[in-house]
């Protein structure tokens, strides 16, 4: 026999070997209330005593808090590809099994992670050896919202304005030297994703520059996607457009996060919901045929029926790409950092959840990738839905970490990837712009890691 105990004594689980049993105990305390649970298994059929100890209190911490996680104990980042990887080695169905039961998943969750799985399948062989895509980091915004966490600088400091020509001169000397590593380890390129910050913050001919600089430094003709995010239609003008455009970017975002102006207001985004629908339109007239649209789920003073307003909007305009995200309430967020998350239940968010998925269903969407953050309200997820067809091969192949991704700016992270994805390295680029000015040389020389990697 054998005691586990918690620091403060909430819990204990205890272990008994009988003859040919073993009987589990979970005892837990909370809220002055103490409540057991035990199990008995037959000693052959136990393979991992640890775990099995683990799922009791599990399930007797759901019974006390009376609330059951959609993703029951699963924890990471990715639970599509679980499911996706095992889907490569047994059928369909008993695949689901394995992953619905060995995690307690829901049936809700665990059908939203077949389908996704199911689309995944089909992308990834577009990613075949010895491929890459390439990923640019532009970390300026016309301001900051509430929620964001990433490292971007809002264009309306006159430092963060100041750094920009320096900014995209060390950018276009980094695509240059990328390039290079692609060219010397006989890599061909999949997709190319600008993201950020906000891409669109630079002006036209900067991103003119930066849009010739790729043309000419990589072999675009086996680029099977490009995509640009627009995300802040306060940056989006004919001009930038039409600069995309003529550059063949065929996929873009024009990102709302809720249609309600009393939640843009509160969120930090200085436009209307009204501008979000003119710079689409906009944008389908000029010819983009693919565009994306992120809502949130979640975002302060909003409302269930608030965000059925915006989930109902955005699919009136019928944009290719809607992707729907759980607010997490990251650390260094101004809504975290000020108090000022007013977050809404998790009853609230399943719903809201549930009822984007049923929409979007019934107008044509599935979902094609999906990935989960800490701290996200409900423990919940982030969507990619599309129409047929439209599936977003960039999100794809970087989630499920099925090439190596190449990534150029501040704030970047390279991901180099053997062709079996038995090892992955990643190279980190400085965080802040003006770090990654000063110290761009010193950047350069970690990233030679990148001429060893493919011939060890």
């Amino acid at each position: 026999m054998y005691e586990f105990t918690g620091d403060e004594g909430d819990y204990l689980l205890t272990k008994t070997e009988g003859e040919e049993l073993l009987k589990l105990t979970a005892v837990l305390s909370l809220n002055g209330k103490t409540e057991t649970k035990e199990k008995e298994i037959e000693k052959h059929l136990c393979e991992d005593e640890e775990r099995e100890l683990l799922l009791l209190a599990y399930e007797l911490l759901c019974k006390m808090c009376s609330f059951t996680p959609k993703w029951g104990i699963l924890t990471g980042v990715r639970p599509s590809k679980l499911l996706m990887n095992k889907m490569l080695t047994c059928d369909e169905k008993e695949a689901y099994s394995w992953f619905r039961d060995t995690f307690k998943v829901s049936e809700e969750k665990a059908k939203l992670a077949l389908s996704v799985a199911k689309t995944e399948l089909t992308i990834i062989e577009k990613a075949g050896d010895n491929t890459f895509s390439l990923y640019i980091s532009i970390p300026f915004c016309p301001s900051r919202c509430s929620y964001c966490s990433f490292v971007s600088h809002s264009i309306d400091s006159q430092k963060a304005k100041e750094l920009v020509p320096d900014y995209v001169n060390k950018l276009l000397e980094e695509l240059e030297f990328t390039a290079k590593k692609a060219k010397e380890n006989n890599l061909t390129l999949t997709s190319v994703y600008w993201g950020g910050g906000t891409p669109t913050t630079l002006d036209e001919n900067d991103l003119d520059r930066v849009l010739t600089k790729i043309e000419e430094c990589f072999d675009l003709s086996t680029c099977v996607e490009y995509t640009v995010e627009a995300g802040r239609p306060d940056t989006v003008t004919k001009e930038k457009l039409q600069v995309l455009k003529n550059h063949n970017v065929g996929r873009i975002s024009i990102n709302p996060q809720t249609f309600s102006d009393s939640v843009l207001k509160e969120i930090g985004r200085r436009h209307s919901a009204s501008l979000t629908e003119e710079k689409y339109l906009l944008a389908r007239e000029i010819g983009f045929e693919s565009i994306n649209m992120d809502l949130i789920a979640g975002l302060p003073t909003d409302t269930l029926e608030g965000f059925k307003n915006s989930i109902n909007k955005a699919v009136s305009l019928n944009p290719d790409n809607i992707t729907v995200h759980t607010l997490a309430l990251k650390t260094s967020s101004f809504i975290v950092t000020e108090n000022e998350s007013d977050s809404v239940t998790d009853e609230s968010i399943n719903q809201m959840l549930s009822y984007a998925q049923k929409v979007l269903t019934e107008n044509g969407y599935h979902p094609y990738y999906m990935y989960r953050q800490s701290k996200s309200l409900g423990n919940l997820e982030n969507v990619g839905w599309c129409k047929e067809g439209k599936e977003c091969v960039y999100n794809i192949l970087m989630m499920e970490e099925c090439q190596s991704i190449f990534s150029v700016g501040a704030g970047a992270v390279t991901k180099l990837r053997k062709n079996d994805g038995s090892v992955i390295e990643r190279i980190f680029n400085f965080k802040y712009p003006f770090e990654y000015i000063s110290r761009f040389d010193l950047l350069l020389d970690k990233k030679m890691r990148m001429s060893s990697f493919f011939t060890e």
